[in-house]
């Protein structure tokens, strides 16, 4: 069986994961750090964790030679630092807050959870190195949200709404009912069930959509402001485009393939698609009248400024 390797990725990212980045210190002083999503536990007893770092990674020999790393679990609030450890790049740690951990690896401030480990053992795994710790030392922060990693993007962890008591969902008495995050995520679970269909049949996934319109009210953006903006990490970003691409959709603006723009053929699509958007909220909207419509609008836009962006 032949294996599509960007529609294999999409399948693994309908197992939703933390995010992590590992952190390790070569006997020459020098620091090392990479986003991984592949993170799991192997054993209680003793406690043994493993993850996985691809062979073709510049700092491949720095993991699988070192004797200690620390696993740092991101907060939901930590998404550049998940972007930046995700590339390469000299650097990586300017302006963040470190902790010296185990074997001097770094630990970073505010991370909601710390695995400081020694190198149990390293095993070949295809185009991977799987590296299995021992974990030394942890700690952890009660309260804080992880960063998720689903469908090829960011994403928080919520409260499943099978777990809300059936009579508080369904009479609305509860205090559940009438809470505003309820209802918002509520209305944004019945919007997109319906609405990313409609986006199969133009030809584009979700990621893809919203790559194309963002390029299309902003103009040509760098690669990681387009990551920032949709939520999705680098290097998943980076396979989206190459679809995009290879349709002849988005095209780079620069050798370093750093900037990123429409193509003519992306445009008119992303017109259609803006198009398409517009329709389906009216379609959704039109027992509403204008004036709550703007109302709804302007006290969401509010709320937005209030809270600020993620």
């Amino acid at each position: 069986m032949s294996i599509d390797t960007r529609d294999f990725r999409n399948a693994l990212g309908k197992f939703a994961t933390g995010v992590t980045v590992i952190t390790t210190r070569d006997t020459e002083g020098e620091h090392y750090g990479v986003t991984a999503s592949s993170f799991n536990a192997v054993s209680m007893t003793p406690p043994l964790i493993l993850w996985s770092i691809d062979k073709s990674a510049y700092s491949r020999d720095a993991y699988c030679q070192a004797e200690n790393f620390v696993v740092n679990v991101l907060g939901s609030d930590q998404v550049p630092i998940s972007n930046r450890f995700a590339q390469r790049g000299e650097n990586k740690f300017q302006g963040i807050d470190l902790e010296e951990g185990v074997g001097g690896s770094a630990r970073i401030v505010g991370a909601v959870a710390h695995f400081e480990c020694r190198t149990w053992q390293v095993y070949e795994g295809g185009d991977h190195f799987i590296i299995v710790g021992e974990v030394l030392k942890y700690d952890y922060q009660d309260g804080r949200g992880a960063l998720v990693f689903h469908n090829g993007r960011y994403a928080l962890p919520e409260p499943h709404p099978m777990t809300i008591p059936q009579e508080e969902v369904e009479t609305g008495e509860g205090p559940l009912g009438h809470h505003f995050l309820y209802l918002l995520r509520q209305s944004l679970s019945a919007y997109r069930k319906d609405f990313y269909p409609r986006l199969e049949h133009m030809g584009v996934d979700e990621k893809e959509w919203r790559v194309l319109t963002l390029l299309l009210d902003r103009g040509a953006l760098p690669l990681e402001t387009i990551a920032q903006r949709v939520a999705q990490p680098i290097e998943d970003l980076k396979d989206t485009l190459s679809g995009l691409t290879r349709r002849g959709l988005v095209s780079d603006r620069d050798d370093n393939a750093s900037t990123v723009a429409l193509t003519h053929e992306g445009g008119e699509l992303a017109r259609k698609l803006l198009q398409m958007a517009r329709e389906y909220e009216q379609k959704v909207f039109e027992g509403v009248s204008e004036k709550e419509m703007s109302v709804l609008k302007g006290g969401l836009e509010r709320v937005i400024e209030q809270l600020g962006t993620p």
